[in-house]
């Protein structure tokens, strides 16, 4: 996969897989949304190298996941918060989990659970205009009209 022209690939999944298919920027995003701001913190929580968290940062930045703020002016320091993209982003890190529960699962795995039931959550993907499940139809892959 070339890097530099996946952008122009008319798939939105090539697309997000341009800069967010690595490891690190999946789990960084993950860190994110369990409350992680601050580079000390997402080196800690990951066991990264400085200079690819950095990378990986920048990325996420720029691609507008997430945003820079500062937290503290003497000295000055920034912290990473998640953009609306950012937190919209969840639900894809929530179906990978449950994926990954049903097929990568065995011995003690990290659950997932409705903070005002206390119940685990079991994630579905649903099509808004139809009311199914995603994979129980169907689907089709259409390409957009070229001339």
């Amino acid at each position: 996969m070339n890097d530099k022209n996946i952008c122009a690939d008319p798939c939105p999944i090539a697309r997000c897989l341009a800069f967010l298919g690595d490891a690190w920027s999946l789990l960084i995003l993950r860190d994110a949304h369990i409350g992680l701001t601050r580079f000390d913190q997402f080196r800690k929580s990951l066991g990264i190298a400085p200079t690819m968290l950095t990378r990986r940062l920048a990325t996420l930045t720029e691609e507008g996941m997430l945003e820079k703020r500062l937290y503290s002016e003497r000295p000055p320091r920034e912290e990473y918060v998640l953009t609306a993209a950012g937190r919209d982003f969840l639900p894809v890190l929530v179906m990978l989990g449950a994926w990954g529960h049903q097929y990568r699962g065995g011995g003690p795995l990290v659950r997932i659970q409705d903070v005002e039931t206390g119940e685990d959550i079991k994630p579905v993907a649903i099509d808004a205009v139809t009311g199914a499940k995603i994979g129980t139809r169907p689907l089709r892959f259409v390409l957009p009209d070229s001339g």
